[in-house]
């Protein structure tokens, strides 16, 4: 997994300090802030610094129900969400690509929870966090 660009405590990441290290995934980032603006106008997102992982990360989160966190590294971005194994069934009936549903049947468990994480290289990966989301509010 790439290493976070943002690890300053002092650089807010800003939009203008976020698209200076996306490249040309900012349209992948548009793109999934366009449809969470659209679809969940009730969504929040909140940047916060992390001593423990010295990286700022994007917490966005329904009320008190985190829906998935979001961190920056060079040229890209990734979001992680995490579920229970009651999900499970409706994960792997879903719409999700096949190896992130065999990322949360065999990946780590942290605790109660496993982790699905999307690493955005094209539209298939907008496409996949639309059901992520989806999942999260069942």
């Amino acid at each position: 997994m790439e290493p976070s660009v943002l690890t300053d405590p002092r650089v807010f990441p800003s939009d203008e300090v976020v698209f200076s290290h996306l490249g040309r995934r900012r349209a992948l980032w548009e793109a999934l802030f366009a449809f969470i603006r659209a679809e969940h106008p009730d969504f929040v997102a909140g940047w916060r610094y992390y001593n423990d992982g010295k990286s700022w990360l994007l917490n966005v989160s329904r009320k008190k129900k985190t829906v998935f966190w979001l961190s920056v590294f060079a040229g890209g971005f990734r979001i992680t969400a995490y579920f229970t194994d009651k999900a499970a069934d409706a994960i792997q009936a879903s719409a999700l690509p096949g190896e992130l549903k065999e990322q949360f049947a065999t990946g780590p468990s942290y605790g109660k929870l496993r982790a699905i994480t999307i690493t955005f290289k094209g539209k298939r990966d907008v496409e996949a966090a639309k059901v992520l989301v989806a999942l999260k509010e069942t």
